[in-house]
């Protein structure tokens, strides 16, 4: 009986891939838990990773239009206020914070009592700065919620109560008023060098705190309705106008005023039905055109590729080079009944090493994906494949725009 035995896969079985390079010697990455393409444990995640997004993207279902523009005067309005949190339990502002204590003062005076500001001594007292969003088309008696930070020396305000505040907007109008419990996401506990702080205890946030006194002052759309994108683009204006003209069936329907604003006549026959024509507009389905760009994050070592990016043929030579200093103490003991001293003597040795320099051929067609890909085969690091990025755009051999945050 004949045992049969497998052939060695040859070369012309292999897939040919768009890369090839020269290792040299093999060679594990310094950190295999750092911060690799986001964080991940492996380089062989995060090729994985990026595999999978790269099929996603090239199968990317067509956005709404919803999701590309915003409506032209439908929008929210920042609001802020100051007041003051009372209750809490001794963890208020101290002595230094003297606008708390007169704002205090002011309150006790409204309400009948006199007290002068340089007597009042309370640690359950904390002056805030509150913030809110006012929606778009919001009406009187909607509540809201709000958010009340410390300005002063306040350590927590944990159990606190906000007090009657107006929230003002960019016009000075008083649009909500806001009063009631506020919770924090933190605490603090411990006194002096024992202490120990949990995420911002003088943040503080209030559920339906505020009260809308005023609606907001939103434009609702009519006659024209203009549509502004989110990221201006040609491309992309001029698919939703053809994507406009074509669910309405009129040739004069949009128009592209511009990269980032598109004008909409109202059709005569949603001219008393305006709301239902934007949103029929909403819901139109549209493929976005999106530039090709690298975005590095050199602190956390974190890259994200885009779908389109692609490199030119290219060939990169990339070596390491790694000095590491050990400094040892040794103890120098005296002879026995000499007049000598015990002496801490240190100890340095320098060791230089510098590894093979790597090298890496593209061919016609790679895309930054295989390069990574690549690269991770060969051992190298984050940090390195941030550094080729770069270098290959000097070079004129990326063809994509690389944004550094």
């Amino acid at each position: 009986m004949q045992k049969s035995q497998a052939k060695p896969q040859s070369r012309k079985d292999k897939q040919e891939l768009p890369f090839s390079w020269d290792a040299g010697p093999a060679r594990t990455p310094a950190s295999p838990r750092g911060p690799l393409l986001g964080g991940f444990a492996s380089w062989r995640e995060a090729v994985i990773l990026l595999q999978a997004l790269a099929l996603l993207a090239g199968k990317a279902p067509a956005a709404r239009l919803k999701d590309l523009v915003a409506i032209e005067g439908v929008r929210e309005n920042q609001l802020i206020g100051y007041g003051l949190v009372v209750g809490l339990a001794g963890t208020g502002d101290r002595k230094q914070a003297v606008f708390s204590a007169q704002s205090l003062t002011n309150m006790l005076e409204r309400m009948g009592v006199s007290v002068p500001a340089t007597a009042i001594r309370v640690a359950n007292t904390a002056a805030v700065m509150v913030t809110a969003t006012l929606p778009s088309f919001a009406q009187p008696g909607l509540r809201i919620d709000i958010s009340a930070a410390a300005i002063g020396d306040c350590s927590n305000l944990q159990g606190g109560i906000l007090l009657l505040t107006s929230l003002r907007g960019a016009d000075g109008q008083v649009y909500a008023v806001a009063q009631g419990p506020v919770m924090t996401s933190g605490f603090g506990a411990g006194k002096g060098g024992t202490s120990q702080t949990v995420n911002h205890p003088t943040v503080a946030r209030g559920p339906n705190t505020a009260i809308v006194e005023r609606a907001a002052p939103s434009v609702a759309p009519s006659g024209v309705v203009r549509l502004q994108l989110r990221q201006s683009d040609f491309t992309t204006s001029s698919r939703i106008v053809a994507a406009v003209n074509k669910k309405f069936a009129s040739d004069k329907a949009a128009k592209a005023e511009n990269a980032g604003l598109i004008a909409i006549p109202v059709p005569p026959e949603y001219a008393t039905r305006t709301i239902e024509f934007i949103a029929e507009l909403e819901n139109l389905v549209v493929e976005p055109d999106r530039p090709a760009r690298v975005v590095i994050n050199e602190r956390t070592g974190t890259i994200v590729i885009g779908k389109d990016v692609r490199v030119a043929p290219v060939a990169i030579l990339h070596g390491n080079l790694s000095i590491e200093i050990q400094t040892t103490f040794t103890v120098s003991q005296p002879n026995p009944l000499s007049q000598g001293t015990t002496e801490v003597v240190p100890q340095t040795n320098v060791v230089a090493k510098e590894d093979k320099a790597r090298s890496l051929v593209l061919k016609q067609g790679a895309t930054v994906e295989e390069l990574v890909r690549a690269l991770a085969s060969i051992g190298s690091t984050p940090r390195d494949v941030i550094a080729i990025l770069q270098n290959l755009k000097s070079a004129g051999a990326l063809e994509a725009e690389v944004e550094v945050i």
